[in-house]
């Protein structure tokens, strides 16, 4: 089910605001708070509630990776020098 809804982006702030009001609100059941995803394209944009993740990481890639350097990265990690026998003319 889709509708089509006509709505304008106003001031807000220093900013600019789309009031979710209406149906935009209601059949989606968004709620204050809800997360959201924006997918922006150069024509606009769609805005879908977040997709919960089951089984969130507990750590940033900041700190995943922290102390990563050749000396202790696994040996899988650690790129090889390109062998001469691999270029081809």
């Amino acid at each position: 089910m889709s509708f089509a809804v006509d709505a304008k982006i106003q001031k807000w702030g220093n900013g600019l605001g789309l009031r979710v009001s209406g149906l935009m609100r209601d059949i989606p059941h968004f709620e204050e708070n809800t997360p959201v995803t924006i997918e922006i394209t150069e024509d606009g944009f769609t805005v879908k509630k977040a997709q919960q993740s089951i089984n969130p990481l507990p750590f940033t890639e900041e700190q995943l990776l922290a102390g990563l350097n050749p000396s202790t990265a696994h040996s899988d990690l650690v790129v090889p020098a390109t062998l001469e026998s691999e270029w081809t003319e």
